[in-house]
């Protein structure tokens, strides 16, 4: 039985590491040089909290996320099985516990009973459901998919890169990228306060998960004929769901640490035999959940109303090419970094405030740092949930008949800063990298009168916004470093109809 129940247990942490490993791989192929059609948003694919909160902003269901059907219907056949065998997340809080935690077995069996804190997350998955409803897709900034891709994308994969040199040929830099990882180092670090807290109290899928799994097919059963209450299944325990006494079905993780911990064998998963003791129900206030939906109600629309409704055009605001227009772009975004990850140039950054609240840690390019290359469409093939939606070359570029290219914005010269303009020197650098055909830049040839009396012949670059697909490779490249003399805004985007340049 024991040997039984020993394989049982080391098959769980096979899989663990199986996909924490391929969770990793996926992340690492996520690159212009090694994508190379791998399905590199699986995990977010199969996430349901990913699924459910998109449906209720868009009201459609995006093609790859019927795959989270598979850990819906898993749950409610073996219960809430994702958190202790499949996600990465949940995984490496449960190692760096294991690793950081060195308890005596009385303090880990107080420290694995259940707590009334654990409610917490209930209320949250309420908030952002109500918000969700609403139109304003915020599950990504807690649900531990995206949470743990947008960490590992831009900080974790960056910070061992720039000890290594061997992830990317240059150094990633990423606008927030360490305060995405002080957060990140947080969440692991309460483990050293309460094991698996993220997972506990905070993580809004695994509440999901919980209702999913109210009655599962199979679960844990205690034998109270058999139990002499040693707790000792306690020492172990991933969800922290009091095994010993009336277990609570939501808060149980299928870990199976109880069934071999158990020394009289009186615990057992599958169906119940005539001594199991009864599951206690969900634990949660009605008052309080009512509550929490109603703030979530209350904080959408000074949320909104913090960045004019959502949809003004802001000039810094440069969403990825092929991105919706920027309501619904909001209601399908995630934050999960997935395409700034897979960003050859590196100008897809996480936003801060930039684009408010609503936007925080969504995509927009700043072309200080990169520029969007002419022939990547690599973004929209990485997104989820169709935020950015999937181009060809030809597209992007307006070579297939009747599409004109795909604008993300329009550059402006700022002539008190360009060198032929306001110095009177020589530079064609941004007419060289312009990649349109014909170029969006062209001269105006002038005659000027230098301050001792010679003349001079100027070729001053002048901009041409039929042209101009606001790619960003002129003000990346402009020589002047601080601030560049070339810039790029959003007006003039192909995915919006009134942030255009009204010329009469």
């Amino acid at each position: 039985m024991t040997g039984k129940i020993l394989t049982l247990r080391n098959i769980r942490r096979i899989y663990a590491v199986f996909f924490l490993l391929l969770f990793v791989l996926l992340l690492f192929v996520t690159s212009f040089r090694r994508m190379k059609g791998y399905e590199t948003p699986l995990f977010l694919e199969l996430d349901p909290l990913v699924s459910i909160a998109a449906f209720f902003t868009s009201w459609t269901v995006y093609r790859g996320l019927a795959l989270s059907l598979i850990i819906i219907v898993g749950t409610l056949l073996f219960g809430r099985f994702f958190c202790s065998w499949v996600c990465p997340m949940g995984i490496i809080n449960q190692t760096a516990g294991s690793i950081i935690n060195r308890l005596r077995a009385a303090d880990t069996v107080a420290l694995n009973s259940y707590r009334p804190l654990y409610r917490l997350k209930y209320y949250l998955l309420t908030a952002l459901f109500a918000i969700s409803g609403l139109g304003a897709l915020q599950t990504g900034l807690l649900d531990p998919i995206p949470f743990i891709t947008r960490s590992f994308s831009v900080s974790v994969f960056p910070s061992i890169n720039l000890g290594s040199g061997q992830l990317y040929l240059k150094q990633p830099l990423f606008n927030g990228g360490t305060l995405i990882g002080i957060i990140f180092i947080a969440v692991i670090a309460a483990n050293r306060f309460l094991p698996r807290f993220w997972c506990r109290a905070i993580c809004p899928l695994g509440a999901l998960l919980g209702l999913l799994s109210f009655r599962p097919l199979l679960r844990i059963w205690r034998d109270v004929e058999r139990c002499t209450d040693c707790k000792k299944c306690l020492g172990h325990c991933h969800g922290g769901c009091d095994p010993h006494a009336s277990l609570r079905i939501t808060e149980c993780h299928v870990c199976m640490n109880c069934v071999e911990d158990c020394p009289e064998d009186a615990i057992h998963y599958g169906l119940p035999r005539q001594a199991s003791a009864a599951h206690l129900p969900l634990d949660i206030n009605r008052r309080r959940l009512i509550e929490t939906a109603l703030a979530g109600a209350v904080i959408f629309p000074v949320m909104r109303s913090s960045i004019s409704s959502g949809t003004a055009a802001r000039p810094g605001v440069i969403r990825p090419p092929g991105a919706l227009a920027e309501s619904e772009f909001l209601r399908r975004c995630l934050k999960c970094g997935q395409c700034m990850k897979v960003c050859p140039t590196n100008v897809i950054q996480p936003a801060l405030l930039e684009a408010g609240f609503e936007g925080l840690w969504s995509p927009i390019l700043i072309n200080s740092i990169g520029y969007c290359e002419y022939n990547c469409v690599l973004c929209g093939r990485v997104c989820p949930t169709g935020a950015i939606t999937p181009l060809t070359i030809g597209k992007k570029l307006g070579t297939e008949a009747p599409q004109r290219p795909v604008k993300i914005g329009t550059a402006f010269y700022d002539r008190g800063r360009c060198l032929p303009w306001a110095m009177n020197i020589d530079c064609i650098v941004c007419e060289e990298v312009c990649p349109t055909s014909p170029k969006a830049i062209w001269f105006e040839t002038v005659e000027v009168q230098l301050r001792d009396g010679k003349k001079k012949t100027l070729k001053r670059p002048v901009m041409d916004p039929k042209l101009c697909i606001g790619c960003g490779i002129c003000e990346n490249k402009c020589p002047v470093r601080d601030q560049a003399a070339v810039r790029v805004t959003s007006i003039g985007e192909t995915r919006s109809s009134s942030n255009q340049m009204m010329l009469k």
